[in-house]
């Protein structure tokens, strides 16, 4: 029997295939028989949909993967004046316990700067502390929270996939890359990865990043971190006692989320906030609410707000040196 020549052109298996050929280039099969040719494009068409959803697979699980490494890797930012700096770290370890690096003075922005830097370890949660010798390039400063991530890049491209915008674009530090995305609403927080990948120990309480947004943006933002770290609602109030935000006559909209990155609450409000409400972007969550406030008054750290209690917690509000607002909180 004749050798026959079977053309297949790209409108027909090699768009099920996937590959990309240019107008009259043509696959040339040499087959024996009709029998063999349905064989050879039937396993062909077998292959191409095994092939096509191992990558829908490998796509779904890339989009759905974390760029969080784990909550002892996040730390609040805190700025300080240089003359502050010290007496807020012994401040912050004799509240809370801990352990500090070593103090360095670095530049830890894309542009010329310099500042003295120190992380503070504690149980409850870390501290990035800086103490800027330099004016403070805009907009470091108004980040609330670093977030160590796997993958800057990935981090990035899941940032602005999640409807965030990127308004410092990535920079290398001395140790790894940093960059800071603004989710709506106006949250701005730092992304940073190491080369070298740190090993912390686990936190004994994960804090919980506290988000002040209004009404106009509580959606859109929630929709944006929710894409973004991959997490979920735990709880979501829209008659939260409002002795929580210091107006207890009142009740106000509280959503609370976790994620690898660890806990946040956002706080939906109409910006009436008696002092020092909204001023706190961390809450700590500590063993025995009563011990803490007593090493923090021993410490000289004020208690702006004393202890209170609101659903199944008791909470107080701290400042230490140089202005730094906490919100302490233990469970009932």
């Amino acid at each position: 029997m004749a050798d026959r020549e079977v053309q297949i052109g790209n409108s027909g298996l090699l768009a099920i295939v996937g590959a990309s050929f240019s107008k009259g280039v043509f696959l040339r099969m040499r087959i024996f028989s009709r029998s063999s040719a349905a064989l050879s494009v039937g396993l062909l068409l077998g292959w191409a949909v095994l092939l096509n959803l191992s990558m829908v697979r490998a796509q779904s699980q890339r989009s759905s993967q974390t760029v969080a490494v784990g909550p002892q890797y996040d730390s609040t930012h805190v700025y300080l004046s240089p003359e502050d700096f010290d007496r807020f770290v012994a401040c912050v370890l004799a509240t809370f316990g801990g352990t500090a690096s070593k103090e360095g003075i670095a530049t830890v922005t894309p542009t010329p700067s310099s500042t003295i830097s120190q992380i503070v370890f504690t149980p409850v949660g870390s501290f990035s502390v800086f103490g800027f010798k330099t004016p403070i390039p805009y907009p470091f400063g108004a980040e609330r929270t670093g977030y160590l991530v796997s993958n800057m890049d990935g981090a990035i491209r899941k940032s602005r996939a999640a409807g965030a915008e990127v308004i410092v674009a990535p920079f290398d530090d001395a140790i790894g890359k940093d960059a800071i995305i603004q989710f709506p609403g106006g949250v701005n927080t730092q992304l940073y990865w190491h080369t070298i990948a740190p090993s912390y120990a686990a936190l004994q309480t994960i804090p919980e990043n506290r988000v002040y947004v209004s009404s106009d943006r509580v959606t859109a933002f929630t929709r944006s971190f929710l894409a973004f770290s991959r997490g979920k609602v735990v709880s979501d109030d829209p008659d939260a006692p409002g002795v929580e935000i210091g107006r207890p006559r009142d009740t106000y909209r509280r959503i609370r989320i976790q994620s690898k990155f660890g806990k946040l609450t956002i706080l939906v409000t109409d910006g009436h906030l008696p002092y020092p409400y909204g001023r706190e972007v961390t809450g700590y969550e500590v063993a025995d609410i009563q011990d803490t406030l007593s090493k923090a008054r021993a410490a000289d750290v004020g208690v702006l707000v004393p202890a209170y209690q609101s659903d199944g917690r008791t909470a107080a509000m701290l400042q230490f040196p140089g202005g730094y607002v906490a919100e302490i909180h233990a469970s009932r």
